[in-house]
């Protein structure tokens, strides 16, 4: 594997760390820098590409998959929700909408960070996910992220959709929550608001079809910080 990995990394005709790596403008939230990156990506390497060195032909190591709903730009993604009036609401009214009127909080955190503490009743579907995979491409991503000391990269869930409606219907009423939150707000700082893993959640659960959605402004971290109820397991 080790002999694989030198060969795939030094005769790929691959893209330079930075752009193998998010840009850390795109959120706080880390685990959509990926989706940042891999959109600024140029999408028409679909194809293998192939060098010959010595007379030995080798296929690229980063070519890059076709690009998913998830790593659409920032500004497109916004557009949409606001299009489709998907709302943000602050962490005690989030509560409220539970208690009173049915809704579901929907954690995309990892899994790990959900069992540390979540809201009560909350369900647990993680947009991002450990990088799975040992393809040219997996191993050109875990270099990246070694480069810059992160042993634990991540990827797109491309079961997150599937998972959802394996727990909740079209009908049913959401509030997505991750850990920072984002927002669609506009300010000075930042005119098209912030991107997050929630609301990249949330605009694929619009986009397939599911009607009530609505996003956690502030994020998880707001309801820790307000003390209000939460819930670990083991």
């Amino acid at each position: 594997m080790a002999a694989f990995t030198s060969i795939a990394l030094q005769y790929s005709s691959a893209p330079s760390l930075h752009s193998l790596l998010p840009s850390l403008e795109a959120t706080r939230d880390h685990n959509s820098w990926w989706g940042k990156m891999r959109s600024s990506k140029s999408t028409g390497k679909n194809s293998l590409q192939q060098n010959t060195t010595r007379g030995l032909t080798i296929q690229s190591a980063a070519t890059k998959p076709a690009k998913s709903p998830a790593e659409e730009d920032w500004k497109i993604k916004r557009e949409f929700l606001l299009e489709k009036r998907v709302r943000s609401v602050d962490a005690k009214e989030a509560l409220r909408l539970q208690k009173e009127n049915n809704f579901v909080i929907l954690d995309v955190r990892p899994e790990a960070e959900f069992k540390e503490a979540h809201p009560p009743g909350a369900i647990n579907v993680q947009i991002y996910r450990l990088i799975k995979e040992w393809t040219a491409w997996d191993i050109a991503r875990r270099a990246a992220f070694a480069f810059f000391g992160i042993f634990a990269g991540t990827e797109e869930n491309p079961e997150f959709i599937q998972s959802v409606e394996a727990k909740l219907d079209k009908n049913a009423k959401i509030i997505v929550a991750c850990s920072a939150g984002g927002t669609m707000k506009p300010s000075q700082n930042l005119p098209e608001g912030q991107q997050s893993r929630s609301l990249i959640a949330a605009y694929l659960l619009v986009l397939n079809g599911y009607k009530n959605v609505f996003h956690l402004e502030g994020g998880l971290y707001s309801w820790f910080k307000e003390d209000l109820p939460s819930a670990a397991e083991e």
